[in-house]
């Protein structure tokens, strides 16, 4: 426990720290959206393209991590789906509960993975987001695009576009090409890596907005805690029913484990979804994982 909270504490003051920071005038308004947009398209993708690209594809278990990841996400949805219909909830607040449910916060989860179990853990983290970003993605579009007229287009822009979607594919490209990354290019996208994870996780604090929590209060917490308590006990499970390894199950109870990720409210904006609903439950997620991690964490790993 004091291991797991020695390793939590300085990514959640990095969080507040975020928080703090928005709300001086250190910065001006427009530095936050283009700090985001650095991390988002040049180096979070850097560390995923360099981390999928020496990645072992070659594990015997992958399929089964794979497989437990895709039912894992197929019964949550399911469940969220099933209330959908019991409780009539529209189509735009539907997005963001199943958001709330099946996404997850990349830069926290890959920062606590790092700090715990070092490169091998990154490696198999990255080819766990690569099975679960698209899919949470092509989840999250489809649910905030039902019912309505969308095109073929317009359903599938927002995934093909996506940069983590393009350089986990690119990663895994020049995993099973015989060129790799030649000519020093690791030691580059090690470079963009490492400043990635804080900056993320700064941004993370600078883009809660705690006023939303004012509304709604019961469905959000009854969001949260499927979202950090019922879904890691969920993926716990499917990863003894698939046999994985001691490794990948706490990997995959990590990312199961973890808030919400902070894009999910651009998403549901761009969609025309409940965006207030959004704010409230990534807030309230990223708030409520400071205690739910901890324990969590300590479970899985003794």
């Amino acid at each position: 426990m004091e291991k797991i909270l020695l390793v939590l504490w300085p990514l959640f003051a990095l969080i507040a720290m975020g928080f703090a920071l928005r709300r001086t005038a250190l910065f001006s308004v427009d530095f936050w959206p283009s700090a985001e947009k650095l991390n988002y398209f040049i180096l979070f993708p850097a560390l995923l393209m360099n981390s999928l690209a020496t990645a072992p594809l070659d594990n015997p278990k992958l399929p089964f991590l794979a497989s437990a990841i895709f039912f894992i996400l197929a019964v949550s949805s399911l469940l969220v789906l099933v209330n959908k219909y019991l409780f009539k909830i529209t189509i735009g607040r539907f997005g963001a509960y199943i958001q709330g449910v099946t996404r997850f916060n990349t830069y926290l989860g890959l920062a606590i993975i790092a700090d715990l179990f070092g490169t091998e853990g990154i490696a198999i983290a990255a080819v766990i987001m690569a099975i679960l970003v698209p899919s949470t993605n092509i989840i999250a579009v489809l649910s905030l695009s039902a019912g309505k007229k969308v095109s073929i287009q317009q359903l599938f822009l927002p995934i093909i576009k996506n940069p983590l979607i393009i350089s986990c594919f690119l990663g895994i490209l020049l995993n099973l090409s015989p060129i790799g990354l030649p000519f020093g290019s690791d030691q580059l996208l090690r470079l963009l890596a490492a400043a990635s994870l804080p900056l993320g996780l700064i941004c993370i604090g600078g883009a809660l907005q705690t006023a939303t929590l004012k509304n709604e209060f019961k469905p959000i917490i009854v969001t949260t805690l499927i979202r950090l308590l019922a879904m890691p006990s969920l993926a716990i499970f499917m990863a003894y029913l698939f046999s994985l390894p001691e490794l990948e199950t706490v990997l995959l109870a990590i990312f199961f484990s973890i808030p919400t990720a902070p894009t999910a409210y651009i998403l549901t904006r761009q969609l025309k979804g409940d965006s207030q609903l959004m704010a409230g439950i990534i807030t309230l997620q990223t708030i409520t994982a400071i205690l739910t991690l901890p324990l969590v964490l300590t479970l899985v790993m003794h």
